[in-house]
């Protein structure tokens, strides 16, 4: 039995393409871009345009719309270390005694480092024990030697008293002698005769008690003197002890601070302090004014040339880095001194004085000294008269 074929109709052959057909690449139309890249497009393009114009108009100016050109100046600071000292300041030695040989001085009392004095105020005292002894012997010595002396001016006053009398005496009986001498016309030969010889007599005594009298005075007077120098020496002597017990006391000669220095004592180094025992001579204190302070600093040969007398600097010190003062360039030595390790380097001296004072600016401080090398030499010797307030810590 035949089947007859399935007859084919004009839309099943349509749905057929449509279920089973894909489009063609190259015959498909292309489907339009989105609107926000229109956008995009259209605001670089923008963008564009006014940095063209821009452009066009900067061009366009002249050179004298331009502002003036500042030729810019790096700011160079030249920092110098050194060391704090005071301009006015009184070295304190341990005294040395006149006439005593003594090894050590031992401090009884001292005045602490820091503290203000005026002048005449005690700073230190050492024991003095020694020096009271020997005042004590030598006034003495010398209160014995006055005794002798008015002892030796009594007697020689007794016996020039008695001297004196007997010359007197024998005036007497010269004259006396004399007056019988001058009766020889009315008395007889051997009378006359022998008023003369009384008369001779008489002479003869009272010349020798004047000659006497003369050299038991100058015999006296060279005792006296003998004695009178010896007294004098023992007040010397005396006065010598007094001086050196009063040298065990020492004042301040200035109005200013108390400085303790560092010295060898004992075996080591280190401030002084009561008890310890100082030789004579050996300055181990010193009383500074900190009103009037300065800094010493050494400038090698290459920063030497940048430096003026007048140039304003800023002092910060080490020990106290929130204290800044102002200060300027006093002086510059004009002749270097040789380096530690050869003679062509060479440094220079350079004297900062600091303006402003502070209970911490003590002497033998290190600090740094800066100074500004960009601004002009003239320009800074000009603002060299202008103060700068410094700026201190809690402790100013």
């Amino acid at each position: 039995m035949s089947t007859a074929p399935a007859e084919v109709t004009p839309s099943s052959e349509s749905s057929r393409d449509h279920a089973g057909s894909q489009p063609d690449p190259a015959t498909a139309p292309e489907k339009p871009p989105p609107r926000w890249r229109w956008i995009v497009l259209a605001a670089v393009l923008g963008v564009v345009a006014v940095a063209i114009l821009l452009s066009l108009r900067s061009k366009t100016r002249t050179a004298a719309d331009l502002p003036p050109s500042v030729p810019e100046t790096p700011d160079r600071v030249l920092r110098l270390k050194g060391t704090t000292e005071a301009v006015q300041a009184r070295a304190i030695l341990a005294p040395l005694l006149a006439g005593q040989q003594i090894g050590t001085l031992t401090i009884v009392h001292l005045t602490r480092a820091g503290t203000r004095v005026k002048q005449g105020d005690l700073l230190v005292e050492f024991d003095r024990q020694a020096q009271m002894r020997d005042i004590l012997d030598k006034q003495a010595e010398y209160e014995k030697l006055v005794d002798q002396v008015s002892g030796e001016q009594a007697k020689e006053n007794a016996a020039r008293a008695k001297d004196e009398t007997e010359l007197k005496t024998a005036e007497d009986n010269l004259r006396k002698t004399e007056l019988e001498v001058q009766k020889a016309e009315i008395v007889s030969r051997i009378d006359a005769e022998k008023n003369q010889e009384n008369l001779d007599e008489a002479k003869a005594t009272y010349d020798q008690l004047r000659q006497t009298f003369a050299l038991k005075r100058q015999a006296a007077q060279a005792g006296i003197r003998s004695l009178e120098i010896q007294r004098d020496r023992g007040q010397q002597t005396m006065l010598h002890a007094q001086a050196n017990s009063d040298q065990m006391r020492i004042r301040s000669p200035i109005d200013g601070v108390v400085v303790l220095n560092t010295i060898w004592k004992q075996g080591t180094l280190g401030e002084v302090q009561e008890g310890d025992q100082v030789r004579p001579g050996v300055p181990f204190m010193q009383v500074v004014n900190p009103a009037n302070m300065q800094v010493r600093v050494h400038a090698n040969q290459q920063d030497f040339p940048a430096l003026e007398a007048g140039q304003t600097v800023k002092v910060r010190l080490d020990a106290y880095p929130e204290m800044v003062f102002p200060g300027k360039i006093d002086q510059i030595a004009p002749i270097g001194e040789g380096g530690d390790f050869s003679n062509k380097l060479r440094t220079f001296v350079v004297i900062v004085a600091i303006r402003g004072d502070d209970p911490k600016l003590m002497p033998d401080l290190s600090a740094a000294v800066d100074v500004d090398t960009s601004k002009p030499k003239a320009a800074s010797g000009a603002s060299a008269g202008t103060p700068e307030v410094p700026r201190t810590g809690s402790g100013s």
